[in-house]
């Protein structure tokens, strides 16, 4: 499969990296960690402004009706400038799952949603801000309401024990909720990888060791050579997943094999990143600390890397691949 992004989708990611850039996301997102939403869900509202919230909701329900291609595009910007908030839930996931009035409030970013759905998402992400709390329960849709704060990895994903409560609405295949869900995650991770390779490279040019910069020694070349393939090869898969999702094609191989592998690649960029910064890496003031914890955070949420795999390799055996 050949893919290209086409004129509009890259007019789209080029609007949405302005914005990002602009926006100072590494404050918002320690102040989002500290319980202090505001600056958040300012950063929420004029991503909504340029149709991010909007990308899955239904044409009926004031939505864009967009593809998964563009909900792609949308959330590898959103992991690659690490930003905070219940985007996979709200804006992948929830429009899958059902088809109601609320739809049109996540379109114009006034809703936001928080998801449980067991076993795969045990806790729900900032279930205190959110405006719709659903537990997903084999076909059925619950309320919940949040209970005890958890501790996580990453402090900007702030989790919340759920306490189900009545059932309001059922999905008969919440299936495609769920790809959609892993597919976003898989899409942050991606972006999250390449910041972090991004910033290793522009370090490795600036970092003096032995009269000369770090990144002339072939081993430190090597590390981010081995990091840039891995990416650019989970690149392909990602994208390959969106277009069998709008087509129909065999969605759960596909999605799992793109989560496997952008999860796998944006560990690798985490942990290189780390190597090539070396100490001040570890410093909770330095950037890099935000994106190694989300990425340590997105893999293991909306399944696990075995649970990908296992779909997988179910798929190969069943004589899927074509």
């Amino acid at each position: 499969m050949r893919f290209a992004l086409s004129a509009e989708q890259r007019q789209f990611a080029e609007s949405l990296t302005g914005l990002l850039s602009a926006a100072d996301v590494a404050t918002v997102a320690r102040r989002w960690a500290g319980g202090e939403h505001e600056p958040g869900l300012k950063l929420w509202r004029r991503l909504a402004e340029v149709g991010v919230t909007a990308l899955a909701v239904p044409e009926h329900r004031d939505g864009l009706g967009a593809g998964a291609v563009e909900l792609v595009v949308a959330f590898e910007r959103l992991g690659y400038h690490g930003v905070p908030g219940p985007w996979t839930d709200t804006a992948a996931a929830l429009p899958a799952l059902l088809d109601d009035e609320l739809l049109a409030g996540v379109a114009a970013g006034e809703t936001l949603a928080s998801l449980r759905w067991d076993p795969h998402v045990p806790h729900a992400l900032d279930a205190d801000v959110a405006d719709t709390r659903i537990a997903v329960d084999g076909t059925d849709l619950r309320v919940f309401t949040p209970g005890r704060s958890l501790s996580g990895v990453d402090g900007s994903r702030r989790l919340f024990e759920a306490v189900p409560g009545d059932v309001i609405a059922s999905c008969p295949d919440p299936g495609r909720a769920f790809d959609q869900a892993a597919l976003a995650t898989a899409a942050q991770l991606l972006g999250a990888g390449r910041w972090l390779l991004d910033r290793s490279v522009d370090y490795a040019r600036q970092r003096v060791q032995y009269g000369r910069t770090i990144g002339e020694f072939q081993a430190v070349k090597h590390l981010l050579a081995d990091v840039a393939t891995r990416l650019e090869l989970a690149g392909p898969l990602v994208y390959g997943a969106a277009v069998a999702l709008d087509a129909g094609g065999d969605v759960p191989r596909d999605v799992s094999a793109a989560r496997v592998a952008a999860a796998d690649a944006a560990y690798l960029a985490a942990r290189t990143g780390l190597q090539v910064h070396g100490a001040i890496g570890y410093t909770a003031e330095h950037p890099l600390g935000l994106w190694l914890a989300k990425v340590r955070a997105l893999t293991g949420t909306w399944g696990t890397q075995a649970f990908h795999r296992s779909r997988v390799l179910t798929a190969l055996r069943a004589g899927s691949v074509r």
